[in-house]
């Protein structure tokens, strides 16, 4: 499947200041299939390591890190001749040897001729763990996330309306009304399918929204089991239980994070960790509360107060039992629910596009669901799951801060009208 990481690996690949990448990223998300393709596509040659359960290859980096002889005993178990510039070197689920970790400063400092891309899938969680010897400053670095809706769109060879969106986003014109119909109902199906590659494949091969969920509920398995292995059995199930809580914690009608609803006695003091731990394994996306819609937002974060959300809107849909039938039949499926899921839909968009997420209250009377800020501009979202578009929360915010413009994504077409744009939920890939 097309990606739209492999656009930056080939920036990364062009620099001529480059450092060893470590791609991070969620278990699932396709960082392997995707880093191995570049790499097969812009290399003369692919040495691919994987350090799961690979002891002989762990022993390669115990005895030293002096990258001469790394690179000779590489050469060796590949049976291969690795060529500076030509050869790219993949380490892969490099969590697990924190020596090989420790290794690329050394590579960066020694032999930056060479070509090295690491991945691993928690990586955050491991470094923190083991206190591993970080290089800090000595590597290159991209995170990689769910299919975002423009890469669905290229999946389901839907390139043509692809590029309608987009030219339509930049110009603010509305986009022929059979297409935004089409659009609006491939969005429905992507809240179902979401954007794990598997799932994603499944659907294509299947249409059949039941072999999707067996893959769904295939990765929520592997969720839990990465808890168990990279925590003690008490964290695990203080992990787990805050990641089923997600459902319930967007049910609300404000959607800040309350810890009562992991359980009745559940503190912020002794979960936050859990919060921190599934932030870091990439299957949470944290934002933050601002108390002021004013530049630069982080100045006015609220650190007691965020939300959370799924890192994928398709396992939050399968995680809520919802009926595929009642999704694609109309946009103003499931009353309350779709609220929560659509917002959820807006998070992971946004992050993909690497927008940091915040959001915007005022004394419990009015609620922005995100901020946006880039290059020096602040700009409140509005979210609708829907095409009614009417918000006191968002023109509360606007008569206060008198931002250079306001933004609602909803059901209705594009346009921009009284310093609001409208922005088709089909369309959030285009904000950047």
């Amino acid at each position: 499947m097309r990606r739209l990481i492999v656009e930056k690996l080939l920036l990364w690949k062009n620099n001529p200041n480059k450092k060893p990448l470590i791609v991070f990223g969620a278990r699932q998300v396709g960082k392997t299939y995707s880093i191995l393709q570049f790499a097969k596509e812009e290399y003369d040659d692919v040495l691919y390591f994987n350090f799961e359960n690979n002891k002989p290859l762990a022993s390669v980096f115990e005895k030293d890190l002096d990258v001469k002889r790394i690179l000779i005993a590489l050469s060796a178990l590949s049976g291969k001749q690795i060529v500076s510039h030509k050869t790219a070197i993949i380490f892969d689920e490099i969590q697990a040897c924190p020596q090989a970790i420790t290794s690329l400063k050394y590579f960066c400092e020694n032999a930056p001729e060479y070509h090295i891309i690491s991945a691993g899938s928690l990586l955050g969680v491991a470094v923190n763990r083991e206190q591993i010897s970080f290089p800090v400053g000595k590597i290159d670095s991209l995170t990689m996330y769910p299919m975002n809706f423009k890469e669905f769109l290229w999946a389901t060879e839907n390139d043509a309306l692809l590029a309608m969106i987009e030219e339509c986003f930049e110009n603010n014109t509305p986009l022929m009304d059979i297409l935004h119909e089409k659009a609006l109902g491939l969005y429905r199906t992507y809240l179902l399918v979401g954007g794990m590659p598997e799932c994603v494949s499944e659907y294509i091969k299947t249409n059949d929204f039941d072999f999707v969920k067996v893959k769904q509920n295939r990765i929520f398995s592997d969720y839990t089991s990465d808890m168990f292995k990279y925590s003690t059995k008490a964290e695990a199930l203080r992990h787990e239980a805050t990641y089923n809580s997600v459902p319930s914690q967007l049910a609300k009608e404000n959607k800040k994070f309350q810890y009562s609803l992991i359980g009745s006695s559940a503190r912020s003091r002794v979960y936050e960790d859990s919060i921190h731990w599934l932030t870091k394994a990439g299957i949470v996306l944290r934002c933050d509360k601002v108390n002021e819609v004013r530049n630069p937002v982080e100045f006015f974060k609220d650190n007691l107060s965020f939300k959370i959300y799924m890192s994928d809107v398709g396992l939050l849909s399968a995680k809520m039992m919802i009926s595929p039938s009642t999704v694609l039949s109309d946009i103003n499926f499931l009353g309350e629910a779709k609220g929560a899921i659509a917002e959820n839909y807006v998070a992971m968009q946004l992050v993909a596009n690497g927008v940091h997420l915040y959001y915007w209250t005022s004394e419990s009377k009015a609620e922005v669901d995100f901020i946006w800020q880039a290059d020096g501009i602040v700009v409140p979202v509005e979210c609708k799951a829907n095409d009614n578009v009417r918000s006191r929360s968002l023109n509360v915010c606007v008569e206060k801060y008198k931002p250079e413009y306001a933004m609602r994504i909803s059901g209705k077409n594009f346009g921009f009208e009284n310093g609001i744009k409208s922005v088709p939920l089909y369309a959030v890939f285009c904000i950047r």
